[in-house]
């Protein structure tokens, strides 16, 4: 089963007696539960009707008690298990737990109609091996959520701005999505920031993102060498001021500078085999976005010149970490000589 398909069955009023959620997307799983809730027990029946559990501190079989127990003042009861150890290999210390697996296999076989259990289990993977999980994925309630890929993030993105009524551009989402990384909770907070922004009907495009999303120290320093290779000498130096500010270190920005001059350089090379930018994201373990705009970037140097800007760039390093020369000074001198 996936959450679409459960989803599908709670607006018939079809509930299963239990579910099981797992993976490392935290953010929809917690989403998966809160759905529930919401179409499962009234407003006015949820401090009664939820109960939670967590097997690290508490024995399955007091759960399954409590699962099998008719609701008081409530239609319904929601049982939530927090799990790492009955459902998946524990984590780290085995839970002192004595757990009686016995009592949730013969639950599972005959569970109580008024209650719906739900396992959120802390865990990339279920171990199968376990008799529980079998008869588990015999009834068809294993839940996966899986991190999603950066194309299907963008594509939330805009999904969760269009259900506020805003349009968030595609440009404008890559962006959003190269600034925030791929936390769902963090992307949902910024879309919502931005909708918020924009009001009713409001169209986000790139310039908004720009404004009111903070820029990575990897951005800025990019936005550096797009500078310097415009011959934009005052913004370049100014973004240099502006990372010196933010307490960053002159030698972490000599790394990041190369970083990207490598960046640049392999982009060449993968360009010269007719590489596509989505095959050189994937080629180089890259945000699609960051290689797109390394695309357009790299065409301001050539072969060589990148070559010689990093051994430059490993001789600067050598001589700021053995005190032959001012961190500061060595790098400003450095960002100076692109301009050549």
């Amino acid at each position: 089963m996936d959450s679409k398909e459960a989803m599908k069955q709670w607006k018939t009023g079809l509930f299963s007696p239990v579910y099981v959620i797992y993976g490392k997307d935290r953010y929809r799983m917690s989403q998966f539960v809160g759905d529930l809730t919401e179409r499962l027990l009234p407003r006015e029946e949820r401090e009664l009707g939820i109960v939670k559990f967590d097997t690290a501190e508490t024995s399955i079989q007091e759960a399954v008690a409590e699962a099998d127990t008719l609701p008081f003042f409530a239609s319904r009861k929601l049982v939530l298990i927090r799990d790492q150890s009955v459902l998946a290999t524990a984590q780290g210390k085995e839970s002192k737990m004595e757990h009686q697996i016995d009592r949730l296999i013969a639950y599972l076989k005959q569970p109580c109609e008024t209650s719906v259990i739900v396992f959120q289990v802390m865990a990339e993977k279920l171990d199968e091996r376990r008799k529980v999980v079998k008869l588990l994925k015999e009834q068809n309630v294993l839940i996966p959520f899986q991190e999603l890929q950066e194309s299907e993030l963008q594509q939330w993105a805009v999904k969760r701005a269009e259900e506020q009524g805003r349009l968030l551009q595609q440009e404008a989402a890559e962006l959003l999505l190269a600034r925030t990384g791929t936390n769902m909770q963090q992307l949902a907070h910024e879309v919502d920031k931005l909708c918020l922004h924009t009001g009713p009907g409001g169209n986000i495009g790139v310039r908004e993102v720009e404004t009111l999303i903070a820029s990575t120290v990897e951005e800025d320093v990019f936005a550096l060498i797009d500078a310097m290779a415009s011959l934009k000498v005052d913004k370049a130096l100014k973004l240099y001021g502006e990372l010196l500010l933010r307490k960053e270190e002159p030698i972490k920005i000599a790394a990041l500078i190369a970083r990207q001059l490598r960046i640049m350089l392999q982009i060449k090379e993968l360009s010269q085999h007719q590489y596509s930018p989505q095959q050189m994201a994937g080629q180089l373990g890259l945000h699609p976005y960051a290689v797109k705009l390394s695309v357009e970037k790299a065409k301001n140097f050539s072969v060589g010149s990148l070559g010689g800007h990093l051994d430059r760039l490993a001789d600067l390093d050598y001589k700021m970490k053995t005190g032959k020369i001012d961190k500061t000074l060595g790098l400003e001198l450095f960002l100076l000589s692109l301009t050549a």
